[in-house]
């Protein structure tokens, strides 16, 4: 990425301190670019960026795929060189930290071809945000799925504390804290099967969340050069349901 790509999208008003900070983040953009390209035809190079719904529907043709146990047989070494020099991901995904839920092996996708955030309860915190900047303004992923999944522990665990007053250890409260508005919601609805309930609805308040993140997604998604949308991924089928 060059310095006036990066400049005007990152740093729209340069001055003496944000010309440092774009120096740091040149650094970044050159190591984050650095590790997770490849070579193979599924991924997107600067030539040919797909847009949002084209990125979609590459990601669910790929997860038809992967419900039906007909991936495409790849072979990762051979682009790994390739995949030394630069990347270029054609979606960005918001997933839970559960170790059920690979996102290149649910929508049978190269290394390079994805930018994954993940966190246990799939939702966006600063440091999640700032990488999903990263990865809409710098690498030009035209595409963000917030990726929720059946049977969350930590969604389930966050229904038990608002219901229950259960207090966790450790740092767990922060999770808690941040998945409780959608936990709120879903009663507030009087729903019949709370997890579920709670499940999409915080796929939903974390998809509005980024759609308005200001100044940079929200501007990309006016300019039409970002599509946001939101999931949730069946453990028991592997299908990934569009909400």
């Amino acid at each position: 990425m060059c310095e006036n790509c990066v400049a005007r999208h990152l740093l729209p008003r340069p001055s003496r301190r944000s010309l440092l900070g774009l120096g740091a983040a040149l650094a970044l953009a050159g190591g984050m670019a650095g590790g997770v390209s490849t070579a193979s035809a599924q991924t997107a190079s600067p030539a040919d960026v797909p847009t949002g719904e084209e990125a979609l529907k590459r990601l669910m043709a790929g997860n038809a795929r992967y419900v039906a146990n007909k991936p495409r047989h790849r072979d990762f070494s051979a682009g790994r060189a390739a995949r030394a020099s630069s990347q270029h991901p054609f979606a960005s995904i918001v997933g839970c930290a559960d170790s059920r839920l690979a996102p290149e092996l649910t929508f049978d996708q190269s290394a390079g071809d994805l930018f994954v955030v993940r966190v246990a309860g799939n939702f966006v915190n600063e440091d999640g945000l700032a990488s999903l900047e990263f990865g809409a303004a710098v690498l030009q992923s035209p595409l963000i799925l917030v990726l929720g999944h059946t049977r969350c522990g930590a969604i389930s665990a966050t229904i038990d504390a608002v219901k229950n007053g259960t207090q966790l250890p450790g740092h767990l409260p922060a999770l808690v804290n941040a998945i409780r508005p959608a936990v709120i919601e879903a009663q507030k609805a009087g729903a019949a099967d709370m997890l579920e309930a709670a499940t999409e609805a915080n796929v939903r308040l974390n998809v509005e969340r980024l759609k308005t993140a200001a100044p940079i997604l929200a501007q990309r998604v006016a300019e039409k050069k970002l599509t946001v949308v939101g999931g949730v991924y069946d453990l028991a089928t592997g299908k990934v349901k569009l909400i």
